[in-house]
């Protein structure tokens, strides 16, 4: 099967749809063996049980502590045995136990333009600062709050007469086109956390990542050929 990837979800799993998709159309060496979800009515379960996928959820409302949830995460986790993990819309915060317990393999997207805006509203605050650009990150977890190390960018323009939720639909969009990208190099060996840094190709990563757009240039370009 090659690279075993577990999926966490708190949502509707736009993104993990995505994900799903492109391992349908563009098959790799690598599958998606499980979703969890910390919500049992999360629409991203169904989402993953239509496509065959093993659909978890563990609530952590069951357990007295952070810890305690994070703990039994792992344990459902670890029974999938993963190469790598992606959260996809996962609210919540880990705890530096599970963080190091998958140092290097574990990735997560953020909906604005890191450093930019970590934590949560975004779009709002991008707007209310007069940002003329927004986007999404990927980045490999660690203990600091969407603080690790960058992989990669996506950029739109905020457009006039921007609100919240258009802006949030635009970088939904983006996201679907990122996430993808970022996973397929992780299965092709080409993503890798080294020495604490992100490194492509074993090339380190400039610590404000790559840009989508060279990338899609560049395919856009190989396709023409």
């Amino acid at each position: 099967m090659g690279c075993r990837i577990v999926v966490l979800i708190s949502g509707s799993g736009s993104n993990l749809q995505a994900l799903i998709d492109d391992l349908r159309t563009n098959p790799a060496d690598g599958a998606i063996v499980g979703v969890v979800s910390n919500r049992a009515e999360a629409y991203g379960l169904e989402r993953a049980r239509t496509a065959g996928i093993a659909a978890l959820s563990l609530s952590h409302r069951d357990y007295p502590d952070r810890d305690s949830f994070d703990q039994a995460l792992i344990r459902q986790i670890d029974a999938l045995n993963p190469d790598l993990i992606l959260l996809a819309g996962f609210m919540r915060i880990l705890t530096p136990d599970f963080v190091n317990h998958y140092a290097g393999r574990l990735l997560n997207i953020h909906p604005s333009l890191l450093p930019k805006y970590k934590g949560l509203h975004t779009h709002q605050r991008a707007l209310e600062a007069g940002d003329d650009e927004h986007g999404a990150t990927i980045h490999f977890v660690t203990e600091e709050l969407d603080g690790g190390p960058l992989v990669v960018q996506g950029r739109i323009p905020v457009e006039t007469g921007d609100t919240p939720e258009s802006l949030a639909e635009r970088v939904h969009r983006l996201e679907h086109r990122l996430y993808p990208l970022a996973m397929r190099w992780f299965i092709e060996g080409r993503l890798r956390l080294i020495d604490g840094r992100a490194c492509l190709d074993g090339e380190p990563i400039a610590a404000a990542g790559l840009r989508l757009e060279d990338f899609e240039f560049s395919q856009r370009e190989s396709d023409n050929a």
